[in-house]
């Protein structure tokens, strides 16, 4: 009984899982791939647009325009097909795609770096910024991202993976920061954004040399099987070299995040005076050194004190080792001079009380303000990339509102709502999925889709 429930278990997975009827010929699949590769005419002129609508997105540190830009970039077909020549050991198609991406990654970089140098705004923004630390993340991004796209373009049916691989591992951005590093003379802008597009083209095409390998596409030269040994060696080698400084990276990235962390619940939970305030506190490492800077305001403490007390209690927080730099105003008023003016001192100490009552008044005040503030505005921020990523959506409305349990009048939840206007009904998938876009970038726990009817 056990082994035929087993057997069904298991041929239901074939069954689901199965590729059989669902797949182009290789001739058809090749003939896709083989169109994406070539860059002359039309497709230059397409890539060399496609960085100045990039580029003018990162300036503007605009996301919506970065997505358009990728959407409408050649860049993927050429190394969609070094992983189609890498398995089908087709070597003459590898190095025209080879040849095709070098002088494609060339002129992107060189048109970026024209338009960063005539640009007359220059500041670093996020979208820029983050593509100058490449992570395993982004590996691992390019892999299943290639692995998708190698899917789709040998599918009956390809639906709107290969816009969405576009989107996801992100091949433009990188180019464009290159550009910008160059522009700014910023070198580890550059190699670092050069290498985020290093990992993405290597993996995409390593995906899909494994993808052509389970497709089992027939090889074009099985004679000079030396060669293709030879090259498949070279690559397996260029995936793991190439993954070895993003793992580096994304160890760094961690233990930064993990010590953040840490420093964050020390000042908040052992930096509690009664008249003195830590205003502002930064936790990094200096040259393998772990330090804390911290800024008070109020009463000043004794210095050697401070460090002594505070510095005990590090190892409960595994911060054990980590310099203290703790910066406070000069005291007002010294013993001598308040043993003689005990008034003014008496004076000073009620107005700081009053200034500390007041101040926490304020940062409440903030608080409330900063949460209406993010409540009006959550609607605009995503508006343009809703446009986008959701076209049947034409309006949609973001607040907080209080729900009041109507059986226990006592019982209320504060939640976020996200209510749409549609051209037709979204499907749950869809609904999901924006439901996870918005709790993501607008960083909220969750939030409630609501469907209005149309006018």
């Amino acid at each position: 009984m056990t082994t035929n429930i087993g057997t069904r278990i298991s041929d239901f997975l074939k069954n689901f899982f199965s590729l059989s009827g669902q797949l182009v010929s290789q001739a058809e699949a090749e003939q896709n791939i083989r169109e994406g590769v070539s860059f002359k005419g039309t497709n230059i002129l397409i890539l060399i647009i496609a960085i100045f609508i990039a580029s003018l997105g990162l300036n503007t540190n605009s996301t919506a325009v970065i997505i358009g830009a990728m959407l409408i970039s050649p860049l993927m077909g050429p190394i969609i097909g070094i992983g189609l020549g890498v398995g089908i050991h087709d070597f003459d198609l590898i190095k025209r795609c080879m040849r095709n991406l070098i002088m494609a990654a060339g002129l992107s970089v060189i048109t970026a770096t024209v338009y960063f140098l005539i640009s007359p705004v220059s500041e670093q923004h996020s979208e820029l910024l983050a593509r100058t630390s490449p992570t395993i993340y982004d590996v691992l991004i390019g892999f299943f991202g290639g692995g998708a796209g190698i899917i789709a373009l040998g599918a009956n049916n390809k639906g709107n993976v290969i816009p969405g691989v576009a989107i996801a591992t992100a091949l433009m951005p990188p180019l464009c920061t290159a550009g910008y590093g160059l522009a700014t003379w910023q070198l580890s802008y550059f190699f670092g954004a050069f290498y985020l597009f290093f990992i993405n083209s290597v993996y995409i095409a390593f995906a899909t040399f494994i993808g052509v390998k389970l497709m089992k596409y027939q090889s074009h030269n099985v004679a000079d099987t030396d060669r293709a040994r030879k090259v498949r060696r070279i690559v397996y080698t260029l995936a793991i070299l190439t993954m070895l400084p993003s793992i580096y990276l994304t160890y760094n990235m961690i233990r930064q995040n993990k010590f953040t962390m840490n420093a964050d619940n020390f000042v908040s939970e052992e930096c509690r005076f009664p008249d003195t305030q830590v205003i502002s506190h930064n936790a990094y490492i200096d040259h393998g050194e772990r330090v804390i800077s911290m800024t008070l305001i109020g009463q000043a403490l004794p210095s050697d004190s401070l460090q002594l007390a505070l510095g005990s209690k590090l190892k409960f927080y595994n911060l054990s080792g980590t310099k203290l730099i703790i910066i406070q105003g000069v005291q007002a008023h010294r013993d001598a001079a308040q043993s003689q003016q005990t008034g003014v001192g008496d004076i000073y100490r009620l107005a700081q009380s009053t200034i500390n009552r007041q101040q926490g008044t304020i940062d409440s005040l903030k608080t409330v303000i900063a949460e209406e503030r993010t409540s009006f505005t959550a609607a605009s921020t995503v508006a343009d990339e809703v446009k986008v990523l959701f076209p049947n959506i034409n309006r949609i409305g973001i607040s907080t509102t209080v729900f009041n349990d109507i059986s226990d009048h006592v019982k209320s939840d504060t939640a976020t709502v996200a209510m749409i206007h549609t051209h037709g009904h979204l499907t749950n998938a869809e609904r999901k999925k924006l439901s996870e876009y918005l709790e993501a970038r607008l960083a909220i726990k969750q939030i409630e889709i609501v469907e209005l009817p149309k006018k």
